[in-house]
């Protein structure tokens, strides 16, 4: 499932070949995603020019002098440029045609993806209105964790993936920052002291940060490539590595089940 570092990499890889041109025509073959696409999507699009992408969360903002397209990847979603006469295939439900040769597509075998449509602000939609800080943000710090956490008694893991809390911090990304940050993701997010959630906070700064400095080296293929962003899975340290050495102290990597998701860490380098 695409994180936060894969949507901040789809966003700069498309934001030099959307940002000031406008869409001609737009083509929805298939409306049943998550949420159905507006009936009337491709005549609000068509000839309206883009004014600037953004991302807020794991969602992709296009702004268009009349309202706001709201992009949402799912679980197997992704964007792509291709060149304009390119057939589409089985899984590619969307189609904009831009006025600079290229269409965006957008292809979801599970469907699990959306895309919507607001003509006011899209940071008061819905789905948008009730989230946290962005944890590349200033907002986002370790006293912020630290006084959000007080009498909580879930989990550390669930408490930083929860994105009232703070946004974007998926399951890998969570595993990887708690390793690093010597925290064993089962404690209580309410007994973890302003130090350590200083160190948190920092360490989820720099494993995105690194995340998404890795995917950029894939920017290039958003034009006639496959659209998929790079991910960070050579620099794990944990994650999907059950039973394997644990990189610092070289004992087995352990997992368990935190909110019905799979977890991993280190039993001895992690309290």
């Amino acid at each position: 499932m695409p994180e936060l570092p894969e949507v901040e990499t789809t966003l700069r890889g498309l934001q030099p070949h959307l940002e000031g041109y406008k869409v001609h025509s737009a083509e929805v073959r298939q409306h049943r995603l998550r949420w159905p696409v507006e009936p009337d999507l491709a005549r609000y699009i068509s000839n309206a020019r883009i004014l600037k992408l953004e991302r807020r969360a794991k969602y992709l903002l296009v702004y268009m002098h009349n309202g706001c397209a709201i992009w949402h990847l799912g679980m197997s979603g992704s964007l792509r440029l291709v060149d304009d006469g390119e057939a589409p295939q089985k899984h590619d439900h969307i189609d904009w045609q831009l006025d600079n040769g290229l269409i965006l597509r957008y292809r979801d075998p599970r469907r699990f993806g959306a895309l919507l449509w607001t003509a006011g602000d899209p940071l008061a939609h819905d789905l948008l209105s009730h989230l946290g800080p962005e944890p590349l943000s200033a907002e986002f710090t370790g006293d912020y964790l630290f006084s959000t956490s007080r009498k909580r008694r879930q989990s550390v893991k669930t408490f930083i993936m929860d994105g009232r809390i703070v946004v974007g911090v998926g399951n890998i990304y969570a595993s990887e920052s708690l390793f690093l940050s010597g925290i064993r993701p089962d404690r209580e997010a309410g007994t973890i002291s302003k130090a350590r959630y200083l160190r948190l906070a920092q360490t989820i700064k720099q494993v995105l940060q690194r995340a998404i400095a890795q995917g950029g080296t894939t920017l290039k293929d958003f034009i006639g490539g496959d659209g998929q962003p790079g991910y960070f899975s050579q620099e794990l340290n944990v994650y999907g590595r059950a039973g394997e050495a644990c990189p610092t102290c070289g004992r087995p990597v352990r997992d368990m089940v935190l909110g019905q998701r799979n977890t991993f860490f280190c039993a001895y380098c992690q309290r």
